[in-house]
Formats: structure tokens, C-alpha cells, sequence
């Protein structure tokens, strides 16, 4: 392959001049750059993006860690990044960590040496404030609240929403309130936010039996449902963790012909419009875009947007 030494011995121009033409950033003369094209045409030279971004110390690269697809929250807040990013002519590479500690340092030592402009965590295994130590080489941003921790940030107001819902819930006369999680509260900040929202309006915690842990999707939530399906003494309301779990488990009480208590999801999905099911909307598509603007511009800010019930 031709490099552009190889372009400017056989047009015997200097390799500064060569340079110059290929980035249109200095004087070149017209039978230089006639004679410059001539040779790389003739060479089928094309130049190295990746190492011409590396010279101008960028990328045009931002890279998103998600754990997992499987939940609409990280399907929603890549596809908002995506769109913002294309907006920019800026590009994104999705990185799967599955949780796993040493992929989610391995990518962050990918942003020291600059494999990326700035890396975006839609969520992480490894401590909130070892993603803050590696500021110094980039942006790092998190979509969390980061609680005291001086990273930069763009996250929904999670505890506050749950708390107006569980309140709204206790107001309507619900007790006996069963929840799907996505996972178990000592390792997840949402499952935190959830459990202390209703800790803090009912004064106790759910029973062991009315909290399922482990669901991200329709499958997920259909398997889950099977539980409280079993329950000899039902759940008078059923907090889901989205609308298509939601749909999952309205299905799964139908298909066993029980009466199918009243519930909420989250994320306003299309399932929960066509079901007329309340839900939260934690609006991760504006999530998303300031995210990944922070990213963008490099700016240690945090930004925190508001939840909203949808009550239908």
C-alpha cells in the first residue's frame, strides 16, 4: 500500500508539500498539484484516515459502553447518541461489556490512547469514581446520577419520579404492590431508587415474593409473571420495569385465564400506548443527545432531566 512518502519520491516533491495538497491546509502551486494528483491516481493512494485522525489528536470517534440490548433503556439511549452523533458527522462503536470489570477498564485504557475522543456509559460494574480517574485522558460521561462523584453526566431523575408514582399508588389505595427489576437492588442504582422510593412512602419493604429480579425484555417479564401468577394471595398492582414487560405479563396472566391486576410500565413504549397503560417516561432520547454532546464538547457538567408520569 502507498504511503505518502512513496507520493512524494515519485513526484518529487518534499513530504511536507505532499501534506499540504492532501489537506488542503497551505499554498501548493497548480503543476504541483496537477503532478501530486497525477502520481497518487496512478498509485491508487488512498489516504489513512485513522492514522491522519491520530496526527490531529482526534478521532471523530465517540464509543458507547452498554452492558446488554436486551432492555429498552440501552436500545433507546444508542439509538438518541447515534442520531446526535450523525448529526455531527461523528461517528460511534458500541462496546458490550456484559458488566465485566476488565472490559470496562480495557476500554477505558482504549481512551488513553486515544482510540476514541470520549467514552459514554449507559451503565458500568466498576466504581463510579474509576471512571472519574480517567477524565484526565478524555471525556468520560455516565447516565446515572453520580451522587458527589465530579464526572460529567446526563441522567434521568429517577428516585424523585418514583416516589411521586409510589405516592400516586398509596393515594389510589394500592398495598400490595409486586415489582420486576432489571437487576438485584445491591448492584443496580434504578433497583436503589426503586426499593428506597418504596421504603420511604409505604415504611416497609415489599415481600420477598412480590419482587422479581433479572428482567429486561418481554421474555423476561412473561417468565417472571409465572411467579405471580402461583401466588395464592395476589398482588393488588404490579410495578413493571417497561411497558413490554408490562404486555408480558398481562399475556402471561390471560394465558393462565386468572384476572390480571392493574399495573404501570416504563419507558412509554408503543405496547403500553396501545394497552393504555400508565407508565414513566424518563425521556432517554434527550438523555441520549446530552450525552453525548458532552461528549462531544468535552464539558464536566452534570444534567439532570425530568421524569414525567403518564397516567392513561
Amino acid at each position: 500500500m502507498a504511503t505518502i512518502r512513496d507520493i512524494a519520491k515519485r513526484a518529487g516533491y518534499s513530504i511536507s508539500t505532499v501534506s499540504r495538497y492532501l489537506n488542503q491546509s497551505g499554498y501548493v502551486s497548480k503543476i504541483a498539484a496537477e503532478e501530486i494528483q497525477q502520481v497518487i491516481t496512478e498509485m491508487d493512494y488512498v489516504p489513512n484516515d485513522i492514522a491522519r485522525d491520530l496526527s490531529k489528536g482526534h478521532t471523530s470517534t465517540i464509543g458507547v459502553v452498554v452492558p446488554h440490548l436486551r432492555h429498552p433503556y440501552f436500545m433507546q439511549l444508542m439509538t438518541s447518541i447515534m442520531e446526535a452523533a450523525f448529526a455531527v458527522n461523528d461517528h460511534v462503536v458500541m462496546l458490550q461489556s456484559k458488566y465485566d470489570a476488565q472490559l470496562e477498564v480495557q476500554y477505558l485504557e482504549q481512551l488513553h490512547r486515544k482510540a476514541y475522543d470520549g467514552l459514554i456509559f449507559t451503565s458500568h460494574g466498576i466504581p463510579l469514581t474509576q471512571l472519574a480517574a480517567y477524565q484526565k485522558y478524555g471525556p468520560v460521561i455516565c447516565c446515572e446520577d453520580p451522587r458527589g462523584v465530579k464526572i460529567a453526566a446526563a441522567y434521568t431523575l429517577r428516585q424523585e419520579i418514583y416516589l411521586d408514582a409510589f405516592r400516586l399508588l398509596q393515594q389510589k389505595g394500592y398495598r400490595r404492590i409486586a415489582m420486576t427489576l432489571s437487576r438485584p437492588e445491591p448492584v443496580s442504582l434504578t433497583s436503589q431508587a426503586t426499593m428506597a422510593s418504596y421504603r420511604q412512602v409505604f415504611g416497609t419493604s415489599p415481600a420477598p415474593e412480590l419482587i422479581q429480579t433479572g428482567v429486561a425484555n418481554y421474555a423476561d417479564g412473561y417468565q417472571a409473571a409465572a411467579a405471580f401468577v402461583q401466588l395464592a394471595q395476589q398482588p393488588d398492582f404490579i410495578f413493571a420495569n417497561s411497558d413490554d414487560i408490562a404486555a408480558a405479563i398481562i399475556q402471561r396472566y390471560q394465558d393462565a385465564n386468572r384476572p390480571v391486576p392493574p399495573m404501570m410500565g416504563q419507558e412509554n413504549q408503543l405496547s403500553g400506548q396501545l394497552l393504555k397503560l400508565p407508565t414513566i417516561d424518563h425521556h432517554f432520547k434527550e438523555v441520549g443527545q446530552l450525552a453525548f454532546q458532552l461528549a462531544y464538547n468535552g464539558q464536566l457538567k452534570q444534567l439532570p432531566v425530568q421524569s414525567e408520569i403518564i397516567w392513561r
